[in-house]
């Protein structure tokens, strides 16, 4: 069983954030540890908290390291696409010269950087640099050329 001395303060902050902190994780974290500054056994923090023992063992071990402050920290392994190094160059060049397509797309990422990504990770990636697909017009099929020209005489606006 892990021993741990709350102050008046850290209890009070324990209890506010339990309920205020934006993220529902830290906010776990902090009920943990406000259950442990009750007094209430572990067994019962990990029924009432719904977390296992060793989640419990852990927040109290990472409150006894850094604090409080260590039990805010919120990690989550995030990995990152290589082509965000290459983000503004790309988007500098894709405003200049958009792309027909996602295809179209891929090969100038492969040109410009030499990664080779897959059409649904190079829509993605366009999209999350506020790029979008644009929807082309058809033209009919069989359109009357002499009736087009007679609707632009008619309609024509020149001063």
């Amino acid at each position: 069983m892990i021993k741990l001395d709350f102050s008046a303060a850290e209890i009070k902050a324990l209890h506010y954030e339990r309920y205020h902190h934006p993220h529902p994780r830290v906010q776990r974290k902090m009920e943990v540890l406000w259950l442990k500054s009750q007094g209430v056994a572990h067994k019962e923090i990990v029924r009432l908290s719904g977390v296992s023992a060793m989640t419990v063992t852990r927040y109290l071990r990472a409150y006894e390291e850094g604090g409080l402050e260590q039990l805010r920290e919120v990690r989550f392994y995030r990995p990152a696409s290589e082509l965000k190094a290459y983000e503004q160059t790309l988007e500098a060049h894709f405003r200049q010269h958009p792309p027909a397509s996602a295809k179209a797309a891929m090969a100038t990422i492969e040109q410009l950087t030499g990664l080779k990504r897959s059409e649904n990770r190079v829509r993605e990636f366009l999209k999350a640099m506020g790029l979008k697909s644009r929807k082309v017009g058809m033209l009919p099929a069989k359109a009357d050329v002499e009736v087009q020209a007679a609707f632009k005489k008619k309609f024509r606006t020149t001063p």
